[in-house]
């Protein structure tokens, strides 16, 4: 059975990674018309359903084409937005990491978040309202050492998706944030194999609170923090 948000899209970033098949699968099997942008050549890796557009997060023209392809649909008009593109890079402490290194942990997982949505936010605005949701980390409310331009870069999300809270609530925008500790993918785990992974988040078990939050079903809220910590 269709929920209520039959006939409605979404735009997922980050798509063809690990989170984000899992969470354009949960859009896609709700009925949702999913648009995924994602990097050239890319296309075949996001899941069944989902309709790719190629282009950079960071080019501006290509974030605004992407969004234009998801608001232009009259019967699915945009009514959420799913931005889960970013990246993770440890390093050194504060005083031994390039400032280049710092300002790339924002470029990735900032920038492409506040290019979507300011993209998104007209068509959401034009369609009576919508959710957003944002991708933080808990990281940002429980930093260590090692990551201070991602722990910077995440809590800067937390920042951002509270001003478009704030800013849109009465033109029923709402945007709220997910805060997942390590979750189990493939790379996570080639990366940190040494790892408890039972103790880690799973990519199934956050889509849905993504797929919640996006929805009509989650009506009440904005400006939220939810904590998907798995047992970590």
């Amino acid at each position: 059975m269709l929920s209520m948000d039959s006939g409605r899209t979404v735009i997922v970033t980050g798509g063809a990674g690990g989170l984000g098949a899992a969470t354009v699968g949960a859009f896609v099997a709700d009925g949702w018309r999913v648009v995924a942008p994602v990097r050239p050549g890319r296309s075949a890796a996001l899941p069944k359903g989902a309709i790719a557009v190629e282009g950079d997060l960071d080019d501006p023209a290509d974030v605004t084409a992407a969004a234009a392809v998801a608001g232009g649909e009259s019967g699915a008009p945009l009514r959420a937005v799913v931005n889960l593109a970013g990246a993770f890079a440890a390093g050194g402490l504060v005083a031994e990491t390039p400032i280049a290194e710092f300002e790339r942990m924002l470029a990735v997982n900032l920038r492409p978040t506040y290019l979507v949505t300011a993209a998104a936010l007209p068509h959401l605005v034009a369609a009576g309202g919508g959710g957003i949701v944002c991708v933080s980390s808990r990281a940002a409310v429980a930093p260590f050492p090692g990551a201070a331009g991602y722990v910077t870069a995440k809590a800067a999300v937390l920042g951002f998706a509270g001003a478009v809270a704030a800013e849109y609530k009465k033109a029923g925008v709402r945007c709220n944030t997910v805060l997942p500790s390590v979750i189990d993918t493939p790379a996570n785990r080639a990366g940190m194999p040494d790892a408890d992974f039972s103790r880690w988040v799973r990519p199934e078990q956050i889509a849905p609170v993504i797929l919640f939050l996006a929805s009509d079903a989650s009506a009440p809220t904005t400006g939220a923090q939810i904590p998907v910590y798995g047992q970590a």
